[in-house]
């Protein structure tokens, strides 16, 4: 018995280093298939590569499931399809992929040393959070950006909304340690935080729109995803019809290559904001 049990564990200390030797090497590959599907402007052939993508991804983790660099490409990954593709079509898968994509950035935190991000109470999750590094961001940022996405997608469950500290906690570290991350990504999550709420439930109209700002500056005002949220949470909170539709106005006719590197978001504002105007006049 004690042999066999040797004999397992070999076998599979084998798999899991063949299966890590395997995969290490084509991490670069996988950056350069995100920085090609973000020129993508076809839409529809973006949501294929999408989708694709995330069942390589899936393979993957299956031969290495402690790469921390794996988890944070999933969290990405689930994030674009669930934004760019489900969100407004699929609600309920579009909720299932934001929830898969937080556990997936929780799991490369806690690879990389965090502990007990879950279950731990806000103290000791915000001295775990402060604890955090550079090499951290990436996950933390795709973490905070799933889960804020899903509880967005919940805003009446009171369970969901007491998860919102956890999520601005991490994001918030985000912004400083490197606060042009992804585009400036972390001042759209505190513009839309700020933006989407009344003053009287921890709103800041004046804070929103400074982050907002903040967010154009970083991208020289070349990514269209700061104006269409701006447009779509605080011109809406404020009842701010003219801003709203010359902010979705301005997405729609904006040049298609304004930024080539980031095609395809830019391609998704345009639609997101078509829906959106195409609701002005029940809004406002």
């Amino acid at each position: 018995m004690r042999l066999t049990l040797i004999l397992i564990a070999s076998l599979l200390l084998t798999s899991c280093t063949m299966g890590q030797m395997l995969v290490q090497p084509a991490l670069p590959l996988v950056d350069n298939s995100i920085e090609k599907l973000n020129r993508e402007t076809d839409l529809k052939a973006a949501e294929k590569t999408v989708t694709g993508n995330l069942k390589i991804l899936d393979r993957m983790l299956k031969l290495d499931p402690k790469s921390a660099q794996l988890h944070t490409y999933a969290a990405q990954g689930l994030y674009g399809l669930a934004y760019g593709f489900r969100e407004e079509s699929q609600p309920q898968s579009a909720s299932d992929l934001y929830l898969r994509g937080m556990q997936h950035g929780v799991t490369a935190l806690q690879l990389n040393g965090a502990n007990n991000l879950l279950d731990s109470t806000i103290a000791d999750f915000n001295k775990e959070v402060s604890g955090m590094r550079k090499s951290d961001v990436a996950a933390m940022f795709w973490t905070a950006s799933n889960w804020g996405k899903w509880i967005d997608m919940h805003r009446d469950d009171p369970d969901a909304i007491a998860q919102l500290p956890r999520a601005t906690a991490l994001m918030q570290r985000v912004n400083e340690l490197e606060d042009t991350f992804y585009y400036g990504g972390a001042h759209m999550f505190f513009g839309v935080y700020y933006g989407s709420r009344s003053p009287t439930i921890g709103g800041n109209f004046k804070k929103s729109r400074a982050y907002f700002d903040r967010a154009r500056e970083i991208t020289n005002g070349k990514l269209l995803i700061a104006d269409l949220l701006q447009a779509q949470y605080l011109a809406r909170q404020e009842f701010n019809r003219k801003e709203f539709h010359q902010l979705l106005t301005g997405v729609i006719n904006a040049p298609d290559d304004l930024m080539p590197e980031l095609g395809l978001q830019n391609q998704i504002a345009k639609r997101k904001a078509a829906a959106l105007l195409k609701r002005e006049n029940e809004w406002f």
